[in-house]
């Protein structure tokens, strides 16, 4: 449902808007917020933060339509905003432009031509909406930016939703190419750049196919989070599919003969979700971090080329779904107790 601020000191106007829009209202498709002037449309927003679109006339007392554009497009820049007013002449029309205005309709009202403006305007807001929710749902937004831009994308509501940490169930994923510091070492910088984005590459696809995102890239090394239903199950699939894809891509050149293989820790459990990093140089990353964050990496590390290692625990989630070989106990880096690993072979 839309909501619509009318901001606008002639009374019979509310009365208008009810009877044209009735249907609307009653199928719950618009609500309808009303203010008499500029002051009192701002308070009303303040009230109804959901509001989508504003139609607001010029000549109003205490504040002006106007003034009334500027001030939304720094407290509120998603309200989208229709002019309605009788002064349609040029100055008034690119004055309410260049303040922000979607668009400028003249009165007397045609109710025709302002249900189509409102249904083109309301468009363009859920859009808008959309995208940054996808932004937030995908966990793109890697680094901050200065507070405009912030404001931009959604004002203090999404920038707060930005901040917030939490406690999630997830799989993560390390994938290390092997031996590839041998490349670095031999190879001129473009050579090493072009080979190693060519792996990544291949692997970001079948993370991402299964449902995964890319919380960062370490040195030759990626670290994937998997969210929701059966993360742990699509992790191990992405990661069969990717070391298979690896595996079968032929050389960079004549001269780089390098055979690239994979060593993967999979674990999956509870860890802390946040902005982690520095925020007096603006350097935020919206990562996950823990002990089980911290026990994916070491299984890694543990694993030989082409190996893909989950503990016990893990196992015993997916022994049914995945044919597995138990490696035996293993010692990890700051764990006192030797864990039980299993090697996930197809």
């Amino acid at each position: 449902m839309a909501k619509i601020l009318v901001a606008d000191d002639e009374v019979d106007l509310e009365m208008l808007i009810k009877q044209k829009f009735r249907q609307k209202i009653r199928e719950q498709e618009y609500e309808f917020v009303f203010a008499v002037n500029g002051n009192d449309a701002l308070e009303k927003i303040q009230l109804h933060p959901d509001i989508d679109i504003v139609l607001s006339d010029i000549n109003m007392p205490e504040m002006d339509g106007l003034t009334l554009l500027s001030r939304l497009g720094e407290s509120s820049p998603l309200i989208k905003s229709v002019i309605v007013s009788a002064y349609g002449d040029m100055e008034n029309i690119r004055t309410a432009m260049n303040r922000g205005a979607f668009d400028f309709i003249t009165k007397p009202i045609n109710f025709e031509d302002l249900s189509l403006t409102m249904e083109k305007t309301i468009k363009h807001c859920l859009q808008i909406r959309e995208t940054l929710k996808a932004i937030r749902e995908n966990s793109i937004l890697k680094m901050y930016v200065d507070e405009t831009v912030l404001n931009f994308m959604g004002g203090r509501e999404f920038e707060a939703s930005l901040m917030a940490n939490e406690s999630v169930e997830a799989t993560i994923v390390f994938v290390d190419i092997c031996s590839f510091t041998s490349i670095s070492e031999n190879e001129s910088p473009d050579t090493v750049v072009k080979l190693l984005n060519s792996y990544f590459e291949v692997m970001v696809k079948e993370i991402i196919l299964q449902g995964g995102y890319v919380d960062k890239f370490i040195g030759d090394a990626i670290m994937a989070v998997f969210r929701g239903d059966y993360h742990l199950d699509r992790a191990i699939d992405a990661c069969l599919a990717l070391r298979t894809k690896i595996g079968k891509l032929p050389s960079l050149s004549e001269t780089v003969t390098f055979v690239p293989n994979v060593s993967i820790g999979i674990n999956s459990g509870e860890m802390i979700s946040g902005n982690i990093g520095s925020a007096s140089l603006r350097r935020l990353d919206y990562t996950v971090i823990g002990d089980t964050v911290n026990t994916a990496q070491r299984l890694q590390s543990a694993a030989g080329p082409g190996q893909i290692l989950i503990n016990n625990i893990s196992y015993e989630k997916v022994k049914e779904s995945f044919n597995c070989r138990k490696v035996g106990e293993v010692s990890l880096k700051h764990k006192a107790n030797a864990v039980t690993v299993y090697e996930v072979l197809d």
